[in-house]
């Protein structure tokens, strides 16, 4: 049976509690310090916290450790993840293999995207250094997927199936270290992919002026989950340690609804990895969460547009009319909404919207007061909403409940005693013997007996049965019961998961790409591929960015910043890559 694991991010403890209620299996979250993301660091009780809620579920908690480290670091390093173990965490995520040489407790160990995880070399070494799980490029097709699990069959493969998609090569990009001396690899990324470039030949010609040439849309591989699977995955991870608690909520369960799915057809050969069943008091809808448009990136020929670093959000109507102070549109939209749209092919304007009135002119029309009025719309301009009120109310309260359906039965004995036995899914049996004596009851007790056996309201668990075998109609006290069930509660422990402890088979580490200094990034995405001037794709007619094709394809070609600053692009079409150099 192969157990499949919905891993979620957290910023907080509390968005990692969130995210096991809404059904994450494993939970990543950032220390104190040392982690990719120094915005969303927690502290060892907070983690502490998380990991106490995350127990009794079976969920897993990992903690990122998964930047680049000075050598002076790394006592501070060996004492924190000391101090993780003793708090329960179940693994520890890293980039700096600096780290396998340290003093480590006996803790998982997993081997982050930013160690450069595109090959079956790359994966068989980090797992003969005794990693258990590789934590693959976003950039990998599904085809190079399924050759590394065919190749490493013996090691598990994590894989990114939502949210922000790097331009660059995973761990092979410098550019915010080199351009604005902070270290992507130092958990602190300028986010130079989302800025606005020129594209420039040789002479300084502008062929594109002012796009987001390096900004991607966002990952999302809701249709493709069960593909993902057969290649040998069994992680995956949504990206977002910097996403809120909403975000968190409704991505999660969106996957939840999925997994589960194809679980419940292929019951005989994969299972979830934690325990317990989610109920959610909303639907789920990457949608309505934050987003910059959605590509699925599982194939050489997915190439998708650059777009917008913004929130658009979902499609939700157009303008059917433009007045002074207000438009009418063929949709309902809330006071606080947050709508959007393009004024040319790529950019981006958003409003919020002050008061909304039903329009007496058109049946299903609505009449929308925005603040301030946007100033390019038109009559027919396609509208998204990127803030929804109504969706935000109801993922800002209570939103789902997990628990663990319990079984108990009570039974009687010969001598004077009474056993309770209590039983879960992924759960090791209970049973206790409570000396207390048999007393006829003159109205029938099962009713109350099963009333006092299920209140768990207190606890993780819920009454899914309460079996009663009694050869007479015996009087029990209520408190005695409510005592019973509060201890034979207390003792149940769930059935741990095998796990591989860190421990090295070599004395090796391993090894790390090195780049030329002027290298800012590799990238898989290929602005010649996307002008259309590539001698070995081609694309749509529809394709959003047009310029003159006055030059061949193998003429010199630049990015340049406001700021005159250039880069020079370089292409490798036998790897299909294209490469920034910094002028």
């Amino acid at each position: 049976m192969t157990a499949l694991e919905l891993l979620a991010p957290a910023r907080t403890a509390d968005i990692g509690i969130e995210a096991i209620r809404h059904g994450a299996d494993a939970v990543y979250i950032g220390g104190p310090g040392f982690g990719a993301r120094s915005a969303a660091g927690n502290s060892v009780d907070d983690i502490a916290r998380l990991v106490a809620f995350a127990r009794p579920f079976r969920v897993r908690v990992y903690v990122t450790l998964n930047t680049l480290l000075f050598d002076n670091e790394l006592p501070e390093v060996q004492s924190l993840i000391w101090q993780l173990h003793d708090v329960g965490v179940s693994a520890i995520i890293i980039q700096d293999p600096k780290i396998l040489s340290l003093r480590l407790p006996p803790i998982p160990l997993h081997a982050s995207t930013q160690m450069d995880n595109r090959t079956a070399a790359r994966v068989a070494e980090l797992r003969d250094c005794g990693f258990e799980q590789v934590v693959l490029a976003r950039e990998l097709t599904i085809e190079q997927m399924a050759e590394i699990h065919c190749a490493c069959p013996d090691i598990r493969l994590e894989t990114f199936i939502h949210g922000a998609l790097c331009v660059g090569l995973s761990g092979r990009c410098y550019a915010s270290e080199r351009l604005f001396n902070r270290s992507a690899n130092r958990g602190e990324c300028a986010q130079f992919c989302r800025l606005a470039f020129n594209l420039e030949d040789a002479d300084g010609n502008v062929l594109v002026r002012d796009r987001h040439l390096l900004s991607l849309r966002d990952m999302n591989r809701s249709a493709h989950l069960e593909q993902l699977i057969d290649a040998g995955i069994t992680s995956f991870k949504i990206e977002g340690r910097l996403k809120d608690m909403s975000y968190v909520k409704n991505i999660t369960a969106h996957y939840r609804l999925l997994l589960d799915a194809i679980i419940s057809r292929r019951n005989n050969e994969l299972c979830r990895s934690s325990l317990g069943r989610e109920d959610f008091t909303f639907t789920p809808n990457p949608e309505r969460s934050f987003n910059r448009r959605f590509t699925s990136y599982l194939s050489a020929s997915d190439i998708f547009s650059p777009f917008t670093p913004k929130a658009i959000g979902e499609p939700v109507g157009s303008v059917l009319a433009v007045h002074s102070d207000h438009i009418v549109t063929d949709f309902h939209a809330v006071a606080g909404d947050g709508l959007c749209f393009f004024y040319t092919d790529y950019h981006l304007e958003g409003f919020r919207v002050n008061r909304v009135e039903s329009s007496s002119q058109s049946q299903g029309s609505t009449r929308i007061y925005p603040r301030p009025m946007p100033s390019h719309l038109s009559v027919g301009t396609p509208l998204f909403r990127n803030q929804d009120q109504e969706f935000d109310r109801q993922l800002s309260a209570s939103s789902a409940s997990r628990v663990i359906d319990l079984d108990i039965t009570i039974a009687d004995t010969p001598n004077d005693a009474f056993t309770l036995s209590a039983s879960a899914t992924g759960y090791q049996p209970i049973t206790i013997i409570k000396a207390s004596p048999h007393q006829p009851a003159r109205t029938d007790q099962h009713d109350n007996i099963r009333r006092q056996l299920s209140r768990l309201g207190d606890t993780v668990f819920t009454a899914r049965s309460i079996d009663i075998r009694f050869s007479d109609n015996w009087f029990i006290p209520s408190s005695l019961l409510a005592d019973w069930r509060r201890e034979l509660v207390s003792l149940l422990q769930p059935i741990p998961l095998p796990v591989l402890p860190y421990t090295p088979q070599q004395p090796v580490r391993p090894s790390m790409p090195t780049d030329s200094p002027d290298l800012l990034m590799i990238c898989r995405h290929c602005l010649r591929r996307e002008l259309d001037i590539c001698p070995f794709h081609k694309r749509p007619q529809t394709h959003q960015l047009r310029i003159e094709k006055r030059f061949i394809s193998t003429q010199q070609l630049y990015l340049s910043l406001p700021d005159g600053r250039r880069f020079r692009l370089e292409f490798d079409c036998k790897q299909c890559q294209m490469l920034i150099f910094n002028e």
